[in-house]
């Protein structure tokens, strides 16, 4: 406003400048006429000056901002009241870019210390430019960042030409890529598009499949410790304590009814202890040393039959309802005696997933996919808990008091014996346990 008003001002200054001299040519003063032309003229070469450098601060300014340079110091501006606004949105903007710059350092020292190759492609035209590289496909890869899809592709063909083969699509899938003349190494690949403000990216994830396997054998085999450390030790420290009680009244020249009675009870403790853990070791035994499948011709709802008829007093005593779903016959190549024991591990977990519900329903259903035949087991039960999923499938992982925790590791590893896959998941407020074999 005030900078409106100073042009305001003086254009009333050079307009009353101009009404002065006309006033005095008229009445004979000629000199005095044209010293306030003159006037008049000055005041006119001010204004103009005024708005031109005003124009040019405004467009320098804005120049700067359009070309995101905000090294430019108006200190010697604040002073300019006529600027108060400009230079607020300039600070303002200045701040969010440097916000902005700083979250890209974040962001991009995030994906250069990751153990997985990024690559972001961004889309100009028809034409595809590299947005970004992180230290570990570079390196890996053996890679220089370059900026362009046909620098890439001399150095990566092989992935580059699946990406271009599914025309920049989502993809999920494996490859094998040959790097330096070393032997071909197998990478899990997916690759997903986005656009934001009108420009399109694509997403390109590469993590070898070796150290997938290596990170999650780490992770199981560090839970399997702890679950072996917890139950070593409940058993070993309450036997390790009753032996030292032991030893104490040995040391006693006489012993009492009580001691002898204490004696018998920590006795007979160490043997309840002792055999837990021989169960418990038996059990990993057991787990180890899993029998190689004989497979046999077998039907399917004779399996399914078979397995419901020997748990049916069971089921009777609980008040469960079980519905078998599965219309169609099938052949399948089982050990039948191992896919046995992973139903009924299956349905006993569903059992008891039922109880204290006020009805009790089971269900068995089947389907062919692509080759595969899948039996799904599921139930009506609460469920499993969000924290415990990815544990459920551990050795001597339980939630039962009574659970010995084998029956889903079991159950899993006789369906992996036999080319298959075990897995769970909600759907519709009901638990499912899907079995996937090779049909």
């Amino acid at each position: 406003m005030k900078h409106y008003n100073a042009i305001f001002i003086r254009m009333i200054l050079i307009l009353i400048g101009i009404a002065v001299g006309v006033f005095l040519f008229q009445k004979g003063l000629v000199f005095s006429g044209f010293f306030c032309a003159f006037i008049s003229f000055l005041l006119l070469m001010e204004l103009y000056s005024f708005v031109k450098n005003t124009f040019i601060f405004y467009d320098k300014t804005i120049s700067a901002i359009l070309n995101n340079d905000f090294s430019a110091d108006f200190s010697k501006h604040k002073s300019f009241d006529n600027y108060k606004n400009l230079f607020k949105l300039y600070d303002h903007l200045k701040n969010n870019q440097n916000d902005q710059v700083s979250k890209d350092l974040v962001y991009r020292s995030i994906l250069n210390n990751i153990e997985t190759g990024v690559l972001i492609l961004q889309k100009d035209n028809e034409d595809w430019n590299i947005f970004l590289i992180n230290d570990y496909f570079s390196k890996h890869f053996l890679v220089p960042k370059v900026s362009k899809w046909h620098y890439l592709k001399s150095h990566l063909p092989s992935l580059c030409k699946i990406i271009e083969e599914r025309n920049f699509e989502e993809i999920k899938t494996s490859l094998q890529i040959k790097i330096d003349k070393k032997e071909s190494e197998t990478f899990i690949l997916q690759a997903s598009s986005t656009t934001t403000f009108n420009q399109e990216y694509y997403i390109i994830l590469l993590d070898s499949i070796q150290k997938v396997i290596e990170k999650k054998e780490k992770e199981a085999w560090i839970n399997l410790m702890k679950v072996i450390s917890h139950e070593l030790m409940n058993s070993i420290t309450p036997i390790r304590s009753l032996t030292q009680n032991l030893n104490d009244l040995m040391q006693q020249e006489s012993l009492s009814k009580e001691d002898l009675d204490d004696i018998k009870q920590s006795v007979s403790t160490m043997i309840y202890r002792s055999d837990h853990l021989q169960n418990f070791v038996e059990s990993y035994r057991k787990l180890a040393m899993l029998p190689t499948p004989s497979k046999e011709k077998t039907e399917l709802n004779q399996l399914i039959e078979g397995v419901l008829q020997i748990m049916q007093p069971l089921f009777k005593k609980e008040n469960i309802s079980v519905n078998n779903t599965i219309n169609f016959n099938r052949w399948l190549s089982v050990d039948k005696l191992q896919m046995e024991q992973v139903l009924i591990n299956l349905l006993t977990n569903s059992m008891y997933a039922l109880e204290g519900k006020s009805e009790k329903h089971i269900e068995i259903s089947s389907e062919i996919k692509n080759n595969r035949i899948f039996i799904i087991i599921s139930d009506s039960g609460n469920g499993i808990e969000k924290e415990i999923e990815d544990k459920i499938f551990l050795p001597f992982f339980t939630t039962r008091k009574d659970g010995a925790g084998i029956g889903l590791t079991l159950s899993k590893n006789i369906i992996e014996a036999h080319g298959g896959y075990l897995n769970y998941q909600m759907e519709e407020e009901r638990t499912k346990f899907m079995i996937c074999l090779i049909s």
